[in-house]
């Protein structure tokens, strides 16, 4: 990702439709979680620090990102955010109860995603559960994409296989932003080919307010059913639990 985007991420993160929508989504998941009541928290591949911020309200948190211009802001946020690659993560085998990955996986600089998840599944707990987003549709290739450097938008089903083929359990996988992928679709097909810009700029009071209500009310339907399609993809999975031995032998 273009260092200058960075600087706008931590402008407009808390203000900003999308962040602001997906952050709600993301927190009513995290809040159904059936886990520890103290638990360690390892937000992967955390930006400027936003996701620290409100997975703090959970239990401790933790951050990693590669990129020196995110960490420069996330350590504002967090005295626990460390330079590391997900495909590498820094930290002891079963450590976490929860790590989340938000729109990174998809990242140029990753290029193993595979590696990647089983590193997330090494550094969970048994029991320990995994949530991640990702940008859907490769077709939906745009400006944006290419301003951020994107490797690669995905597929439910190779979403899902991938968790799998990590070692996690999938428990849910749903689309996010479904009510706002006509103006996506329509916004790709009429950009040139060669463009490259951010999306990620502040659109008037009204509209912003608009935009966020939207997902607000797909939030809502997401607390109990899933969506076919939308921008980004939604995956929740699960570390299977280990019994011991003992307890095996009782049963």
């Amino acid at each position: 990702m273009e260092s200058s985007e960075y600087d706008n991420i931590a402008r407009l993160e808390a203000a900003h439709w999308w962040y602001a929508g997906m952050r709600e989504i993301a927190r009513a998941v995290v809040r159904g979680l059936d886990w520890d009541p103290s638990p360690l928290i390892l937000d992967a591949g955390c930006g400027v620090g936003g996701g620290l911020e409100w997975l703090a309200a959970f239990g401790a948190t933790v951050g990693i990102d590669l990129h020196p211009r995110a960490l420069h802001y996330a350590s504002q946020k967090s005295d626990r955010a460390v330079q590391a690659s997900i495909q590498a993560l820094p930290f002891p085998a079963e450590t976490f109860h929860l790590v989340t990955s938000f729109e990174v996986l998809y990242h140029l600089a990753v290029t193993d995603d595979l590696a990647a998840l089983q590193e997330f599944a090494r550094v969970l707990r048994p029991g320990g559960w995994l949530l991640v987003r990702v940008p859907a549709h490769d077709w939906l290739r745009g400006a944006h994409d290419r301003q951020v450097h994107t490797r690669h938008r995905y597929g439910r089903d190779e979403l899902q296989q991938k968790i799998q083929a990590a070692g996690l359990q999938i428990k849910r996988i749903t689309g996010v932003g479904l009510t706002l992928l006509p103006f996506a679709v329509l916004k790709r097909v009429t950009e040139k080919e060669t463009a490259t810009h951010s999306d990620v700029t502040l659109p008037p009071f009204l509209l912003n307010q608009l935009l966020k209500l939207m997902l607000t009310i797909e939030g809502l339907w997401l607390r109990g059913l899933n969506l076919p399609l939308g921008l980004s993809l939604l995956a929740l999975a699960r570390k299977a639990e280990f019994r011991s031995q003992k307890s095996e032998t009782r049963s």
